[in-house]
Formats: structure tokens, C-alpha cells, sequence
């Protein structure tokens, strides 16, 4: 049975900029919970947001997890000129049902109002961009906008850093997203096959930086925008840098890890 939930989650920004969202948290009553934490990498129809969010949907309860994230522009494929989803989107009702089902919070990828690379924080009660991407790369500038902050999120009693892609490349990132209070980073990214040892390398410098937890949800299989062929191999980091879990190279694949508090 899906636990009970309060209808407050927090996003806290930086430049001193606190707003509350209408999403659903459990009720913490002042201390941590175990958060069951996931990475998923569902197989992609570029540009097609309603079978993407059937597949992240079937992710979800696949998962088993409090949060489950999912790779950059992960509703659409990396595919620079798709459309904005809205939040009110209703190619999205699969995604919010399967989060109902299960009492998940998931973080989803796509082009968001604004012209900006978007995580959406999706679950029963509501959709929400949670997080614009800051540090844009190769051909992004061409049709997206930075975003000008970093973002945590505040869930069952857990401080979650955002980050997409190029973002985890940039320490200062890290470090910004830092100075809010994380527990742990969670990266959604899209990487060729031939960079597969990149995003463990950036997972490794910010658990040896900041002591978190380290998430990182990678595109597996094609993608669209010129990759055919992506990385895969999600994974979960300690914050004492010790890989928790990983997925394989083939769509489809999950990694899970509990976060425990005093870890």
C-alpha cells in the first residue's frame, strides 16, 4: 500500500529564492526515513512524449522506489527541436497514474516553457519543473536557455541536488548546488557509447567533493539527435564513492540503492 503523503514538496533555489510546489511528500515528523532511490533508462521513440510516458510509467513499477530518475529530455529523446511539454500535458497521464500506483516521485527530462532543458517532478498530485538545466551544451544554445540557478529538492526529509548532463561536468555546479544542503545529486544525462566512462567520473570527483550520494540515469539504446548508439549503464554512487548499483547497456535497464540516514 502506497504510504501516506502531505501536499508539500520544497524546491529550494539559489540566489536565496525559496518556493514551495504543489507535489505530494511523505510526512517526516522531523526525522529521515530510508529513501529507496532509482535510475532508469527506458527505451526512447524520439519525439513521441505519449510512448515515452507509457515506458517511463512502466519504469515506475518496475522500480520499487520513493524517486526514480530518468535521463536529459527523457519524455522526448535529445531531440533539440522538439516542442515544450507543459505540465498540464495530457500525453503525461500514464507517467502521474503510475506514480499514484506506487507513491513515487519521478524525474523526468524534457523541453520545458522558457526554451529551457527541463526536469519535470512528477507525481500523484501534480507535475512541476523542478530544475532548468544551467550549463548548455554543443548545439543546445542554438534553441534552449540556461538556467540562472541550481535547485534542491526536499523529500521524505532528504536534500536532492538536480543536475542534467553537462552540468555534472562543471564543479562549480556541484558546488553551488551544494551550498543549498544536499544528501545526494541526481543527474539525468544522455552520453555516446564511447563516453561511457564519463558520467562515473564526475559521479566520483563530486562524492570525493561533497560526501553524497551520486544518481545518474543515462540514455541506453538510440535516442534520437544523432545517437544511435548511447552509454547506458546507469548507476548509483555512495557518498564515500563505492558503486551501490549499476544497469547494463540495453534499454530498459534500473539501478536501486536505499539511502539510509547516517550514510
Amino acid at each position: 500500500m502506497p504510504p501516506r503523503y502531505e501536499p508539500i514538496l520544497r524546491v529550494d533555489h539559489g540566489a536565496g529564492r525559496t518556493t514551495a510546489t504543489r507535489i505530494r511528500t511523505r510526512t517526516v515528523a522531523g526525522n529521515r526515513t530510508p529513501l529507496r532511490l532509482a535510475v532508469a533508462q527506458p527505451p526512447c521513440v524520439p519525439r513521441d512524449v505519449a510512448a515515452n510516458a507509457r515506458a517511463h510509467a512502466a519504469a515506475v513499477r518496475a522500480a520499487g522506489a520513493r524517486v526514480v530518475v530518468f535521463p536529459e529530455l527523457s519524455l522526448t529523446g535529445y531531440e533539440l527541436e522538439a516542442p515544450v511539454v507543459a505540465e498540464d500535458d495530457p500525453r503525461l497521464a500514464p507517467l502521474v497514474e503510475a506514480c499514484a500506483e506506487t507513491g513515487t516521485l519521478a524525474l523526468a527530462g524534457a523541453p520545458v516553457r522558457g526554451d529551457h532543458i527541463g526536469v519535470l517532478a512528477v507525481d500523484a498530485g501534480a507535475v512541476v519543473v523542478a530544475y532548468r538545466k544551467m550549463w548548455l551544451g554543443g548545439a543546445e544554445s542554438s534553441r534552449f536557455v540556461p538556467g540562472d540557478r541550481p535547485a534542491v529538492l526536499t523529500v521524505d526529509g532528504w536534500r536532492l541536488g538536480l543536475a542534467v548532463c553537462k552540468d555534472t561536468g562543471v564543479p562549480e555546479h556541484a558546488d553551488r548546488t551544494a551550498a543549498l544542503g544536499m544528501d545526494a545529486y541526481l543527474a539525468g544525462v544522455v552520453e555516446a557509447a564511447r563516453d561511457t566512462a564519463v558520467p562515473e567520473q564526475r559521479a566520483r570527483r563530486v562524492t570525493a567533493a561533497h560526501g553524497v550520494w551520486v544518481a545518474v540515469a543515462s540514455f541506453a539504446g538510440a535516442t534520437g539527435g544523432g545517437y544511435a548508439e548511447t552509454a547506458g549503464r546507469s548507476a548509483i554512487w555512495t557518498p564515500d564513492g563505492v558503486l551501490a548499483d549499476r544497469a547494463g547497456t540495453e534499454a530498459g535497464g534500473i539501478a536501486r540503492a536505499v539511502l539510509r540516514p547516517g550514510t
